[in-house]
């Protein structure tokens, strides 16, 4: 393996900082309810609106809207939602006979009180919303508050608001930040509790969802945005170089690694990503991105390549290969894949259908991306009768017994006697 470029060593607030912060932020909602959500929305977004966003409100906004914008953001939730749809189909009720008299089995139950953070960021992100509610609203829960900072004239922007009414929000807010997610958990006058809070944000965000995890659930911690681009000889690099900074320019600190087999073409896939940055505009967060975080690795065969790939357990694999559907059941750690040149992760972000909210840092070897199972619970039951009965009391005894525990020990022997 060898780096033609490699990432830098960059200087973050460290995360005791935040840890403190965000602590500090959850301890004075809790005490304080509505009025410190409001001190930290003057603080850190100079925003002093009512937290509720108005069916007024968003009547207005969406009267700002074009016909155009509206049905792409239709469109995107009628496709995230159908692949949810598709995705909970997978998922259903059981019940069986494990032994004479022995019925068990589970339901699949919606979680009923979602709690969903859309971010602000440095762009109206269309799909956001609906990735985060419409799978919500697919899995059946019954109460959505939606959670975006007011940071579009006084409010959220309105093609962020058309989205989160559009796939199914109930309530929502005008707030943003740690101080959006600890509302969301405890509660406040104005801002319901919920079961659960998914979606993404800053390290604000993250550590806040992190601190209040056990008083609600939780669907992933992810951070900034993540590329891995494998490629051979066969690749196009102007299309390798587009895909990477596709990615970079969601974040200073997004990470897009391009891991190649051939050198002439991370060479070539290096010289085009210069070029096109100079194209992009001088406030573009690709620029810091593809500088401090970006990095091009040579791999010295198809299988080093993969095993890279495993090993970083990247959220966003493309793979850009003369056989790349082949190489697919080699890969078991990613958020999500994109196999072949033409599958760009940006559809993916957009509007294909399947959720761009993915584990980042390494989190896919423990977990996938949210979808309609993170607002469901399998919930297990059980029916014993008959010889069941007898058969199950009689193990329990016997092993109640040799653990000492006498409160299970009378319970299962009731039964017995009650069957003798």
């Amino acid at each position: 393996m060898e780096y033609l470029k490699q990432a830098k060593a960059l200087e973050e607030a460290s995360a005791i900082d935040v840890e403190d912060k965000v602590k500090n932020i959850i301890s004075d909602i809790k005490k304080e309810g509505d009025a410190g959500v409001k001190k930290y929305e003057k603080m850190f977004g100079d925003s002093v609106r009512e937290v509720r966003v108005s069916e007024e409100e968003i009547a207005k906004s969406n009267e700002t809207l074009s016909e155009e914008v509206k049905e792409l953001i239709e469109r995107i939730v009628d496709r995230v939602s159908k692949f949810a749809e598709a995705q909970l189909k997978c998922l259903t009720p059981m019940e069986e006979e494990f032994g004479e008299g022995i019925v068990m089995g589970h339901r699949i139950l919606p979680i009923e009180k979602v709690g969903a953070y859309v971010p602000g960021g440095r762009f109206p992100l269309l799909s956001s919303g609906p990735m985060v509610v419409a799978p919500a609203k697919v899995a059946g829960a019954k109460q959505i508050v939606a959670c975006s900072p007011a940071n579009y004239h006084g409010g959220i922007h309105p093609a962020v608001l058309y989205g989160l009414q559009y796939s199914g929000a109930t309530d929502i807010f005008a707030i943003g930040g740690a101080q959006a997610i600890g509302a969301m958990a405890l509660g406040t006058e104005s801002i319901p509790a919920v079961d659960i809070i998914s979606g993404p944000g800053n390290r604000f965000v993250a550590e806040a969802k992190r601190q209040v995890f056990g008083k609600v659930g939780i669907d992933l911690i992810a951070g900034p945005s993540e590329v891995l681009l494998l490629i051979d000889e066969t690749a196009d690099a102007f299309v390798c170089a587009a895909d990477l900074l596709a990615q970079a320019e969601h974040d200073p600190y997004a990470r897009a690694i391009l891991v190649s087999t051939s050198k002439q073409k991370a060479e070539e896939t290096l010289q085009e990503v210069e070029s096109y940055l100079k194209d992009f505009s001088e406030t573009s967060p690709a620029h810091d991105s593809w500088e401090n975080m970006g990095e091009v690795i040579i791999a010295e065969s198809l299988e080093e390549g993969i095993k890279i790939c495993n090993d970083l357990a990247i959220e966003h694999l493309h793979l850009h290969l003369k056989d790349s559907r082949g190489a697919m059941p080699q890969l078991h750690h990613y958020g999500s894949l994109f196999i072949n040149e033409d599958s760009s992760v940006v559809f993916s972000d957009k509007v294909s259908g399947t959720n761009h909210t993915l584990p980042t840092q390494r989190g896919a070897r423990y977990t996938g991306g949210l979808w309609v199972g993170s607002y469901v619970r399998v919930a297990t039951h059980q029916e014993i009768k008959g010889k069941g009965v007898a058969y199950l009391a009689d193990h329990a005894v016997q092993q109640s017994s040799i653990e000492g525990l006498e409160g299970h020990q009378l319970s299962a022997e009731l039964r017995l006697k009650n069957k003798g």
